[in-house]
């Protein structure tokens, strides 16, 4: 065996190196860096845990007070009692019933002073701001510390939509200043920020806002203060509209011009420093105060008319779920002639005569009222004497008596007894008459003589007489006797003055109305007048018959002072005791059928007031001014 050699190097031992020792500094600078890690590392983890459950606190933050929020979408629908807009005929706004939205108008479908002249006085910063207005609360709240009041408001044009929303939605009463109101304001401005344009709040803005007197919106305001279209709407209009949104009822140009005015040249001024006007526009402004007095002076007009079309107005269309424009027959420049003269003539007779009140209705042959006054003065009483009030019509009845009479053969020169006469126990007698024996029908016609038409009517018989006026429009039951033929039933002045134009229409029938259209506020028609062929109510002969016995009323019987210069035809009718008094006739140029009465409310008698007297003095006065008007 080979003989084994130690080796000659010897075995390295293998070390392990320490660590040197760490110096007091550099152990302080790793625990100091250590330490600091711990502390971003902890910081990091509770932001995230803090941000995650933030986030999650937001949420149900906003989940509590969203949850019951409106949808937005409805904010292009009304939701309030239905509108009415009363047009005349030439197209004017004479009322409006209810709550009014006009129709949908838009930023850029009026002029650019409109939507300026809301933003100058209300949100100047409206296209700078997301739905709040932080630098607008500031300046506010400075202002107010200032003024030791209130005198400036923060919210922007977003936040009054919404408020004005949630409102309308009921869900908050105007009155509510809870917190959560405040909250819900604020979230459904932010929302509104993010669902809609700028340009599409204004223009939601401009069609929901109150502006007094029970209109919303520019549309209905424009109508209802200036009688236009917004669109039409000049700078000073659009800045007394403005004005409008700090205090609607009292900044009404209608019932308070002045402030209207003052407040109007604190939005021009505003206008001016936003420059959304130039000095040269403000310094040129048309309009005036003049202008909102006219204004006021239109919405008083025709009161009794436009409640009479708000009661009929179910009978065009059914129920009313919807705004609704009602273009009518009313003529403004008669209408306001008969207020006039109605209210003169009172005023001048009331202690006098002991008459206080009034009725007049104006139509033409075919029915199409032009004028209606239903009392004295409507604020103090709003009962429709004109429509509503049934009163005995006295002789101006007796045009029912003769109608059959002559239907039945008689003719104007048939003659009659005016001597006493006796039916039963009944005796009536002749006013202020004195006997001649015998007269021609169209001579007891003009005098007014009554034992001659009680002779005829005990001849047609008291049925035939009730039906000839039922024919011609009466529609309330008459007295089943002969005391008829004097009038002793009731009657309203529209029928009385329906009746006599079928008279001057040749025999036509004749049912007053008013009402030619009604559209939604849409403009789509819901109903329209259509001509029609009436049915006759008498032949043509006889119509004529009757119209000449009428002519010599006024041409020597008891309406001869009251004649016109034109061709006129009437009768005066007076009951006992005076208690009423009836003019009603008609004239040919221009064609127009008038009746007017008097008396008093509690039926206390009139002192000698005859249908010749105090009624045919305003028949008169009211037709011989408006014989050559165009209606």
């Amino acid at each position: 065996m080979p003989r084994r050699t130690r080796s000659s190097k010897k075995p390295v031992k293998k070390t392990s190196k320490k660590p040197a020792k760490k110096t007091t500094r550099s152990r302080r600078k790793s625990a100091a860096k250590s330490k600091s890690l711990g502390w971003l590392g902890w910081s990091l983890k509770w932001l995230v845990i803090t941000g995650i459950w933030g986030s999650v606190a937001a949420s149900l933050f906003v989940i509590w007070f969203a949850y019951d929020l409106p949808d937005v979408k409805r904010l292009k629908q009304a939701t309030r009692q239905p509108g009415i807009s009363i047009l005349a005929q030439d197209g004017s706004l004479i009322a409006t019933h209810g709550d009014i939205y006009g129709a949908r108008v838009t930023v850029k479908s009026v002029p650019d002073y409109v939507p300026s002249a809301i933003l100058a006085i209300e949100d100047h910063r409206y296209y700078q701001h997301f739905g709040v207005d932080l630098l607008g609360i500031l300046r506010a709240m400075w202002s107010n510390y200032q003024a030791g009041t209130v005198v400036q408001g923060g919210s922007t044009i977003t936040q009054q939509l919404a408020k004005n929303f949630l409102l309308s939605e009921k869900m908050y009463r105007p009155t509510d200043r809870s917190y959560r109101r405040k909250i819900q304001e604020l979230l459904l401005a932010f929302w509104l920020e993010k669902k809609f344009s700028k340009e599409q709040i204004l223009s939601i803005y401009l069609n929901r806002v109150y502006l007094g007197a029970g209109v919303f919106g520019v549309e209905a305001a424009a109508q209802k203060y200036f009688g236009k279209r917004a669109r039409s709407l000049s700078l000073y209009e659009a800045a007394v509209l403005a004005g409008l949104l700090k205090a609607p009822s009292k900044l009404s140009p209608a019932s308070n011009p002045e402030r209207a005015d003052a407040r109007a040249q604190v939005v021009l001024d505003s206008m001016l420093e936003a420059g959304f006007i130039t000095h040269h526009q403000r310094s040129n402004i048309k309009g005036s105060i003049k202008d909102m007095h006219q204004a006021r002076d239109r919405r008083k007009m025709g009161r009794y008319f436009t409640d009479w079309i708000v009661e009929t107005l179910p009978n065009y269309i059914g129920p009313i779920h919807q705004d609704v424009i009602v273009r009518t027959t009313l003529n403004p420049k008669l209408q306001r002639l008969a207020e006039t003269q109605a209210k003169h003539i009172i005023e001048q007779n009331s202690s006098k005569y002991n008459v206080h009140q009034v009725a007049l209705v104006a139509m033409t042959p075919a029915g199409a009222v032009k004028a209606l006054v239903g009392g004295y003065d409507y604020y103090q009483s709003q009962f429709n004497r004109a429509t509503q009030a049934v009163r005995q019509a006295g002789s101006a009845f007796k045009l029912f008596v003769y109608l059959p009479a002559l239907e039945l053969g008689m003719t104007p020169q048939t003659r009659v007894s005016d001597g006493p006469v006796r039916i039963g126990k009944w005796r009536p007698r002749n006013y202020k008459w004195q006997s001649r024996g015998q007269l021609t029908l169209t001579e007891a016609m003009a005098y007014s003589v009554n034992t001659p038409c009680v002779r005829v009517a005990a001849k047609v018989g008291k049925k035939r007489i009730a039906q000839a006026a039922y024919r011609l429009g009466i529609k309330i039951k008459q007295p089943n006797d002969l005391t008829v033929s004097l009038g002793t039933g009731g009657v309203t002045l529209i029928q009385l003055t329906g009746a006599y134009a079928a008279v001057a229409n040749g025999g036509l029938e004749v049912k007053p109305y008013a009402i030619t259209q009604v559209q939604d506020r849409y403009r789509r028609v819901l109903y329209r007048r259509q001509a029609t062929n009436p049915p006759r109510v008498m032949t043509p002969q006889v119509a004529q018959q009757l119209s000449q016995m009428l002519s010599a009323t006024m041409a020597y019987g008891t309406g001869r002072t009251k004649r016109l210069q034109a061709p006129c035809a009437g009768k005066t009718g007076t009951t006992q005791n005076h208690a009423d008094a009836w003019f009603v006739g008609y004239a040919h140029q221009p064609l127009l059928v008038t009746g007017v009465w008097m008396g008093n409310d509690n039926h206390k008698l009139m002192k000698a007031v005859t249908g010749g007297g105090l009624p045919g003095q305003l028949w008169h006065g009211f037709m011989s001014r408006n014989q050559m008007s165009d209606f």
